[in-house]
């Protein structure tokens, strides 16, 4: 069987992409900000037709073209829609890769006769896309370079053993090779991929490079080039059809134990845990639940996870009976095997649920972890962060501070440190004085609070009892209270 290979080209993506989200009348363009600059990145054909090109300047493009609408680019967004492309489009091939960052690469081997022929296969496969708004060209040959220069040049097909025939007329820059090479070979008149096919292959290597030889040999077949497709990510879920429905809880719940088991077993195969769950319930009338959890950490023990679910499970409408149920983990991290008995795992193992179950109830972003910050400044001294997504902070050798933390408060005070003062209409006698611990303000921060200038910073022990955190400002004198140790 001849080798077919398809080349998908989208000329367009990331325009077509943001378009079909948010329509635009007239030029538009996305742009893209590199280094200081800021370049057009995609255009839609009315911006093309008036002038602009892809990689000019915005402001040369807005001189050409004032009305010219702009968004910034997504580059994630456009990689997420071209491996959805990939997705898609294996209903023709059932090999297909990405080819750079806006084309696809499928091995079409065997496959046309299905569509009527290659004509009728490239004709549905751009009438579909045509419908979704994206702009296609596509080109089939018998190697990738061949498929791939083609595409980039008006599209087609290249019948079996008359590739140089087929891509003989393009310019040698259809060969993926760099643009110094390409003035080079220009300037000798080595225009055409015709032009290279007949000359010796070593002055052209050791006057251009093997790169160029490579490519040329790909193209036209005397060297292979594999159309290596990305292996899919694992899916992990299990279901259950049930022959009678059932509706009591505990029946529920000896169901998702068979599914927990299972489902945790394919996780432990491939050395990965679940951070979420989701729980598919369908009902004998086809009406269908959901119950979803998150996990604190990665986790697949069966009898941790399932006290989860019993919320959830309590609160559904089973109606005339339950009759199915799925199990899956859409989100899950790396998780390697991990020694048993030990105390460490086990104290660990308990906070992940408690953070999983506070989690579940009041929301992962509700559940706080304080972490120390790299700033002396008492109020920037530490961030707030949610628990389930952040690791405890490394123990490092920071000042001592007070475990409440509050506004200055003034008092009444005389003599450095105070023996006597006033705070909060009570009076406090001084026992033990330990400082000061000078803090100066971060200028590069402009902090209202600080703009009296540094601060001298005193542990105070009362004979009342309080431990109180005490600063002094030696520009203003006052003294001020601004925190309380346990």
């Amino acid at each position: 069987m001849a080798r077919r290979l398809l080349s998908i080209w989208f000329p367009r993506l990331a325009s077509d992409t943001s378009l079909r989200q948010r329509p635009v009348e007239g030029p538009f363009a996305l742009t893209h900000r590199a280094r200081s600059a800021v370049h057009l990145h995609c255009l839609n054909p009315a911006a093309s037709a008036r002038g602009l090109m892809r990689g000019m300047a915005l402001a040369d493009a807005r001189a050409i073209c004032p009305d010219l609408a702009t968004r910034p680019a997504d580059l994630a967004r456009e990689a997420t829609a071209l491996a959805t492309l990939r997705r898609w489009a294996s209903r023709y091939a059932p090999l297909v890769s990405v080819d750079g960052a806006d084309a696809l690469m499928a091995d079409i081997s065997g496959v046309p006769h299905l569509y009527g022929g290659e004509d009728a296969l490239r004709a549905d496969l751009h009438a579909r896309l045509e419908r979704a708004g994206l702009h296609v060209a596509s080109a089939i040959a018998g190697t990738r370079g061949a498929a791939h220069a083609l595409a980039r040049h008006g599209g087609g097909i290249v019948a079996e053993g008359r590739l140089l025939e087929g891509i003989g007329h393009l310019p040698v820059t259809a060969l993926r090779i760099d643009h110094t090479n390409a003035e080079a070979l220009a300037r000798m008149g080595l225009t055409r991929i015709a032009d290279l096919a007949h000359l010796p292959r070593a002055p052209l290597a050791r006057r251009f490079g093997a790169g160029l030889v490579l490519r040329l040999d790909q193209a036209l077949g005397a060297q292979a080039e594999p159309v290596a497709a990305p292996p899919e990510a694992p899916h992990f879920g299990v279901r259950i059809t049930l022959p009678e429905p059932i509706g009591l809880q505990s029946d529920v719940m000896a169901a998702l134990d068979r599914l927990l088991d299972r489902l945790c077993a394919q996780l432990a195969a491939s050395h990965r845990g679940a951070r979420r769950l989701r729980l598919d319930l369908r009902r004998v009338d086809r009406q269908a639940s959901q119950i979803e959890i998150g996990l604190a950490r990665p986790m697949r023990d069966p009898a941790r996870i399932k006290p989860l679910f019993v919320k959830g499970i309590d609160e559904i409408d089973s109606g005339f009976g339950i009759d199915a149920l799925r199990l899956s983990a859409p989100l899950t991290d790396p998780l390697a095997p991990a020694q048993i008995g030990s105390s460490a795992t086990r104290h660990e193992d308990a906070l992940a649920d408690l953070l999983s179950s506070l989690g579940n109830r009041i929301g992962f972003d509700r559940v706080l972890r304080i972490l120390p910050s790299d700033s002396l400044i008492p109020e920037r001294s530490f961030t707030l962060v949610p628990a389930a997504h952040s690791l405890p902070g490394s123990s490092r050798h920071t000042p001592t501070r007070p475990a409440t933390l509050f506004l200055p408060e003034p008092i009444t005070s005389s003599g450095t440190p105070p023996l006597q003062f006033r705070w909060r209409r009570m009076p406090f006698t001084t026992l033990r004085a330990t400082g000061p611990e000078r803090i100066t303000p971060e200028w590069w921060f402009d902090n209202p609070a600080w703009r009296t200038g540094l601060r001298d910073y005193w542990r105070i022990e009362t004979q009342e009892g309080p431990r109180l955190w005490l600063f002094h400002t030696p520009q203003a004198p006052a003294w001020y209270v601004q925190g309380e140790f346990p």
